[in-house]
This record gives structure tokens, sequence and C-alpha cells, in this order.
């Protein structure tokens, strides 16, 4: 063995079997990480040396298992900066990659790309630069966790994530910071799948994450694919929307969209069949708190499918400049002419805001409406009563966490994963060691 990769800490663990030894290797270039990766054994741990590491090309493959994946860290978190050309592509299986912080990179490729299987990048960076996607999941069950990407400036998702097949992604606890308006379509923050992948199922699950400030356009999670899951999320002042753009059967729930009345944000747009957009808080958007959207006959996968088959239950929309529920968003433009079917809308909670409207459009066929409440602060005499809204004062109070909640005298009651609900903040997500 070359003397430059023998371990430089043995690490002896007890096993249910007799005694198993990780090895911690030190390396210092995209070459070394390569050679000690490809000696490694599960357990082991490769450690790269805190500083700067410029315009290299780390491939990382890792042979590790559930009980003993291979990691390779920085020494210090955020004490490696790789910079210039430099990106990252994890293969394998049951590799973690932990502590990197990319700064300014450059290149039309991927900053991060996951291709393995059930691999892991936690308490990592990336921020600034030219990358075509600053992470990039492929492969299958993968998980993006604890991490800060922000400040794309060019065209692309932040963040890509493949839905050829059922992959199961997990994307939780990450910090997705500010991404300034690109001007045209190709900037969301996280894109799931393609409009040629839209059919497919994915079943990735976005959950527990802070978007702050992502405007980079008006779909700041672009979902493309089936079966995926989005859920207690917080939207911090983006102008945008909760996108589901192709595919269906996603589910949308408890997740927290607070605009302070920001240009350009919005709620949550519903296209295509079998969604559940329940237990969702939305206060202060600009655009109107949920789309429910029209459809092309026979529509490309590329086009617009109507919602249909849909549930839109237990969300509290409270403020909005725009309408509280758009009953047929974007019907007569772009071809679309067949209303949205067989939507049930139950037990929402719609407070109107200033210069804003409950209701805009009409409703296709099979629409059922239950136990919704709504008000108005100009008063009830501004609304009209219909089956399945009662017009009352839900008598909301401003939480200490800013969220408005019903009081002690309120005729509302909410379901018990509303009441647990309050929006993250950065101390929550993100990489430790990253002060914002």
């Amino acid at each position: 063995m070359d003397r430059l990769f023998i371990p430089l800490v043995m690490l002896v663990v007890a096993g249910g079997s007799g005694i198993a030894r990780a090895a911690e290797w030190p390396v210092k270039s995209a070459e070394e990480i390569a050679k000690a990766a490809a000696t490694a054994t599960p357990g082991d741990v490769l450690v790269m040396a805190d500083g700067p590491w410029n315009d290299q090309r780390i491939v990382f493959r890792a042979s590790g298992t559930a009980e003993k994946p291979i990691t390779l860290r920085a020494r210090t978190p955020g004490k490696v900066v790789l910079a210039g050309e430099s990106s990252l592509v994890i293969e394998g299986q049951y590799g973690v990659v932990s502590g990197l912080y990319f700064k300014d990179g450059k290149g039309a490729t991927d900053g991060i790309r996951v291709n393995g299987s059930h691999c892991r990048l936690t308490e990592t960076a990336v921020v600034d630069g030219t990358y075509k996607f600053f992470v990039h999941l492929a492969g299958e069950q993968n998980r993006l966790d604890h991490c800060y990407v922000a400040g794309k400036t060019s065209e692309s998702p932040t963040l890509q994530i493949e839905a050829e097949r059922p992959n199961h992604h997990q994307v939780d606890h990450n910090h997705f910071g500010p991404r300034p308006p690109l001007g045209k379509n190709g900037g969301e923050t996280i894109r799931v799948g393609y409009s040629q992948q839209s059919m497919n199922s994915s079943a990735t699950v976005v959950e527990d994450n802070l978007f702050d400030r992502c405007d980079g356009e008006i779909e700041i999670i672009s979902s493309k694919s089936c079966d995926n899951v989005y859920r207690r999320n917080t939207f911090l002042d983006c102008a945008g929307m909760m996108t589901l753009r192709h595919g269906n059967r996603c589910v949308v729930a408890e997740n927290i969209f607070i605009a302070h009345h920001k240009k350009g944000s919005g709620g949550i747009r519903v296209i295509g069949e079998g969604h559940q957009v329940v237990n969702n808080y939305i206060d202060g958007v600009d655009k109107g708190g949920v789309w429910i959207t029209s459809g092309i006959p026979d529509s490309p996968l590329n086009g617009y499918f109507r919602a249909k088959d849909c549930r839109i239950e237990s969300n509290t929309i409270v403020d909005s400049k725009g309408p509280c529920i758009e009953l047929d968003a974007g019907f007569g433009t772009s071809k679309r002419s067949l209303r949205p079917e067989n939507i049930r809308v139950a037990d929402n909670v719609l407070v109107v805001g200033g210069g804003g409207s409950l209701l805009k459009g009409t409703e296709g066929e099979g629409f059922k409406w239950e136990g919704n409440v709504a008000w108005s602060p100009q008063g009830a005499e501004v609304l009209k009563e219909r089956d399945g809204i009662r017009v009352t004062d839900p008598k909301l109070a401003r939480a200490a966490d800013g969220l408005l909640r019903p009081g002690t005298d309120s005729p509302i009651r909410l379901p018990e994963a509303a009441k647990s609900m309050a929006p993250l903040t950065a101390k929550e997500v993100g990489p430790g060691w990253l002060s914002r």
C-alpha cells in the first residue's frame, strides 16, 4: 500500500460478533480522495484538510453499508472551501459527505451531483457561483439535509431532482436562501422531475425546510412528477408559489407561507389529479392563496392538465391581496378551456385581505363545499354566504410566533396538526457551523 494512504487513526468499534476496525484517512486532493475511497472499508472516514480546495473535481465512490457508511468530511466543518471549477460527484452506496463549503464555483456542470443510492449530503453550503445546478439528486433513496444553498443568479433550478423512477429521496432541514429574480422561466429553487418525466412516480419527500426570499420565478418549488410529499416547510417573503406543475397524487401539507404582501408572493398552485392540499397556513400573500387551475383538452406533457379529484381542506388563508381561492385559474389562456373538476373544498378558514376577494372564477363540475368559514375586515356585508361557506368572524389572534390562530372565543377549532405548526427559523435548519 502506498504510504500516503496508511490510515492516520484506527478506531476500534465493538461489534456483535467481535471487534471491527474503522480507519480515518487524511486527504488533500481529489486524487487522494479517489484512491482512499477505493481502499476504504465500511465505517471508514476520509478527512479533508482544512483550507482552500481550488479546481478540485472530486469523485467520491462509497462502498458502505447501512450500519457502517463510508464518510467524507471536512476536518473542521466549514473550513474546507471549494472554489473555482471545483465539483463533487457522490457515487456508490451508503456514503456520507459532511461539512463542505462551496463558494463562487464556476462551470456549466453541477456543483454537487449525487448518483449513488442511500447516500447523504449534510452540513454543507453551496453559495453563489455559476453551476447549472447547485445540487443535483439522481440515484435512489438519497438524503439532502441541514445544508445551506443560496445566491444562484444563472438560469436552471438551484436543486434539481431526477424522477425517472420511484427514488424516495429525502430533502429536509435545509435553508434555501435568497435567489434574485431571473426574469424568465428556469429560476426555480427546487424542481422535482421534468415535463417529460411528469407521469413518473418520484415519491420524493421535501419537509421541514426554510425557503427564504426565493424570488427566482413564480414557481418556488416546481413539482413535475407524481406521489411527492411537501410538508412542514416555511416560505418566508418569497416572490413565487408552491407549484404542482405536472404530475398527480402529491401532498402539500402543514406548510407556512408568510409574505408581508411582497410583490409576486402567493400560496399554492394546483395542476393535475388526485392532489391533497391540507392544513397549510398562508398569510399576507400578493397573488392569492390557492389557485385551482384549468387545463387543455388532451394536454401535452409540457402543457396544462386541469385540476381534478383534488382536496383543498383545513387551510387557513388570511390577508391575501388576491383571491383566497381561485376556482379556474388560467381559464381562457394558453388554450385552457377545461375547468377543474371534482374538487372538495372543506373546513378552510378564509379571511379576505384589503383589496382582495374570497373567490374568483367559475367552478367546474363536481365541486363540493363543506364546513368553510369566511370573514372580511370590512364585515360580513361584503361577503355572500353560500352552501358550504359560513360567514362569521373566526376571531383569530396573533400568537407569539407571528401566526394567526383561533382565540379562546373563536367559533372554529383547528385540527391537531395545525395547532402545533410554527414557522421555521434559520437556527433550526442548515449547517450548524454557518452564521446567517
